[in-house]
């Protein structure tokens, strides 16, 4: 009985590096090239960039009308503000609805080719890699854990 209990420790000891999990990896993929890459994509750009540049217009105007409330101070000039203002938000939730229901078709593909090259690879996350540069959500990613190409492949 002795014996077992001396020999239980080691036992337990000799399992547990099987037992620990593996470790997660992390990938990224360029959504922009997959999204290029996808068939029927061009509506959805072709929206994408008609959006961009009225809301950058009407961004524009918006901060051309509220320097010139600042440096006038009319109630005239604050309601121009105000309205331009109102309408840059109503153009911008129309904007998202269009391009949320434009990009739907083509985010069930681009998913389902990412999750098919992270599987493959051995990858259990994969993040956008233009989100992560901008938002600086990582300081550095090794070259090999771009998944973009195989997420192309499985595209195509």
């Amino acid at each position: 009985m002795n014996r077992i209990l001396l020999l239980l420790p080691l036992a337990l000891l000799t399992t547990v590096p099987h037992a620990a999990p593996t470790p997660d990896r992390l990938g990224f993929v360029n959504v922009e090239k997959l999204v290029a890459s996808v068939p029927g994509s061009t509506n959805y750009l072709n929206l994408r960039k008609k959006v961009n540049t009225d809301l950058g217009n009407r961004q524009a105007t918006l901060q051309t009308l509220v320097k010139k409330y600042a440096s006038t101070r009319k109630a005239a000039d604050q309601q121009a503000a105000i309205k331009a203002q109102k309408d840059f938000l109503a153009a911008q939730k129309t904007s998202q609805t269009q391009l949320a229901s434009a990009f739907k078709p083509l985010a069930t593909k681009i998913n389902s080719a990412i999750a098919t090259a992270a599987k493959n690879n051995g990858f259990t996350i994969v993040v956008d890699q233009q989100v992560a540069a901008r938002t600086h959500l990582f300081v550095y990613a090794n070259p090999n854990s771009d998944l973009t190409a195989a997420a192309l492949k499985a595209i195509k």
